[in-house]
């Protein structure tokens, strides 16, 4: 249910007890989806590139006080393009991605201004707490330097070209593609700092506004500087309703809360910060806060998503004084040796008594890590009954890039059948078995770049059938594929060659499902959920484990980490 209509009813129903919601809209993650009239608000406000909007931006954020009057706007980094040295058509798209973007931000905007509304008009709506925490760690560069019209290729390390997006300009932002844009805007956006999401070494990647609500308790309105982290959210829940975390639920000891409540704030702007240490860390680029300074040490930029296994010993790490450096922009390193030393001594103990090491500097390969939970690991053989639906990818047979076999049992009437028999993830990237116009089909979905089908040339015979799709991984680099053939009863009925298949990750968001497509339908050939009107008993996976190249890469890569850091 939507969460204002469910705010409404509690208050409607039962005006005196609490109640809670967590809301987590899809926005501002990729992939950058708005109806198309709230992204033609912004056409042509953003032709000016990101150089000169950043600098607007900064010089707003100087005018409303949500910066210190001293604070820098910090430089360009290398490998992020100059918009004037950008050619007229990556110019064209790029500024059109960044519309879609402001679209995608103002629809969010209206829907969050419903769901606040809800909560602070009612009978309680001065004694209503609200904790809004905003943006996405910083701006994802994770669509790379062009940006994309299908997130999920991207992620897997396979980018898109400016000519291809060209050709789907006025799609950008609707439901054909899971597009994301430049890392230009970006680093724009997270305006004034260096850098953007996944890029934890910087506050660029991981510095964001919040916004905390509550008339009745806070006395003292304005802005806040202590230093907090996402991790203080909770413990200052906690403290507003009066309760403690309990040590044990059912049995089972709890991790204690590692934050500290913000509530010491509320009558004191200016009170003294109790979050004195803060330990940062993704994929390699890591930083460590303590009272008013932060060691930093990038590690790699966030749009080499695939292949980056760096050297740790050799990173270097930069020392900034926040007192007077707000944004990051001067590296104080070679002035204070000695407290970059020291710091760095404390990101060590830091990391080892919140388990951050080994150090892992993989993005794409990260999908198929060996020890990620899943109710299917190590499994090898699946027996699944139609009414298996909505199943997590993660949970899922994961087949990919390895040799397997699905093998289908059902019963076909007089009339025929149709319908799907099996698939897995959607218009992203997947794969389907499925019967169409009476033929057994089997679609391999890389990316919606290339899509390969096999059928049946024949229509299947009616009474009991035994469906037979064979896949022999023979490609050893990164989304190589190999052959496949599909049977129908013991016989052949069709035959080819897979030149890709997707290595980590179909989508974020589509399922596995038995007798149906749930989702987004994984084929272009049919329109969901396109249930299979035959008798469908069940459906077999074989998985062939030895041929798991990822366990090969896994292997490699742990090898190169231990060395890293011993």
């Amino acid at each position: 249910m939507r969460p204002w209509p469910w705010i409404r009813r509690q208050e409607s129903i039962a005006p005196d007890n609490p109640w809670f919601v967590y809301w987590a809209p899809g926005a501002m993650h990729a992939p950058h989806h708005a109806p198309k009239e709230f992204i033609d608000r912004f056409r042509g406000q953003f032709d000016m590139g990101w150089d000169k909007h950043r600098e607007a931006v900064f010089a707003n954020q100087l005018k409303l006080g949500v910066i210190p009057a001293d604070a820098k706007l910090s430089a360009r980094p290398d490998g992020i393009p100059a918009w004037d040295a950008l050619s007229d058509d990556e110019r064209k798209l790029f500024a059109r991605q960044m519309e879609v973007f402001a679209g995608f931000l103002a629809h969010l905007d209206e829907h969050l201004g419903r769901v606040i509304a809800a909560g602070t008009s009612g009978p309680n709506g001065a004694n209503t707490l609200v904790v809004l925490s905003l943006g996405d760690n910083g701006c994802s560069a994770e669509g790379g330097l062009h940006g994309t019209i299908n997130n999920m290729a991207a992620q897997n390390g396979f980018p898109d070209d400016v000519a291809t997006m060209l050709g789907h300009i006025d799609e950008l932002g609707g439901p054909e593609h899971e597009n994301h844009f430049s890392v230009g805007w970006a680093w724009s956006v997270d305006c004034p700092f260096q850098w953007t999401k996944q890029v934890a070494s910087h506050f660029g990647g991981t510095r964001t506004g919040l916004i905390i609500h509550w008339p009745a308790k806070i006395t003292a309105a304005g802005i806040r500087s202590q230093f907090h982290h996402v991790i203080d959210i909770a413990p200052t829940i906690y403290e507003a309703v009066g309760i403690t975390m309990p040590d044990s639920v059912n049995g089972v000891s709890q991790v204690p809360l590692a934050g500290v409540s913000m509530a010491y704030t509320y009558g004191d702007a200016a009170a003294e910060g109790r979050h004195t240490t803060q330990y940062f860390e993704i994929m390699g680029n890591r930083a460590i806060y303590h009272d008013g300074w932060i060691a930093s040490a990038r590690h790699g930029v966030p749009w080499v998503l695939i292949g980056k296994n760096g050297d740790f010993e050799n990173d270097k790490w930069e020392l900034y004084d926040l007192a007077s450096d707000f944004s990051q922009a001067i590296d104080v390193s070679d002035q204070h040796p000695d407290k970059l030393a020291e710091l760095q001594a404390l990101f060590e103990a830091e990391a080892t008594k919140y388990d951050v090491f080994p150090l892992d500097d993989r993005f794409a390969e990260r999908g198929q890590v060996a020890d990620r939970p899943s109710v299917s690991k190590g499994r090898k053989i699946f027996t699944l009954y139609p009414g298996t639906v909505r199943v997590p990818e993660g949970s899922a047979p994961n087949l990919k890039m390895k040799s397997h076999r699905i093998t289908a049992e059902f019963e076909v009437p007089e009339s025929g059948c149709e319908g799907v028999i099996v698939c897995c993830g959607g218009g992203s990237g997947g794969y389907s078995l499925f019967v169409k116009d009476g033929h057994l089909t089997y679609e391999n979905n890389f990316f919606s770049r290339q899509r390969d089908v096999i059928r049946a040339a024949e229509t299947l015979p009616s009474g009991t059938v035994t469906a037979v799709f064979d896949y022999v991984q023979e490609g050893k680099e990164w989304g190589e594929g190999g052959s496949a053939t599909l049977s129908i009863n013991g016989v052949q009925v069709g035959a080819t060659r897979f030149a890709h298949v997707v290595p980590v990750r179909f989508s974020a968001t589509e399922t596995f499902d038995i007798g149906e497509d749930r989702g987004a339908p994984a084929s272009d050939q049919y329109v969901g959920p396109f249930k299979f009107t035959g008798d469908l008993k069940r459906v077999v996976i074989e998985i062939d484990p030895a041929t798991d190249l990822h366990a090969e890469r896994r292997a490699k890569t742990a090898h190169a980490i231990r060395a890293a850091i011993e």
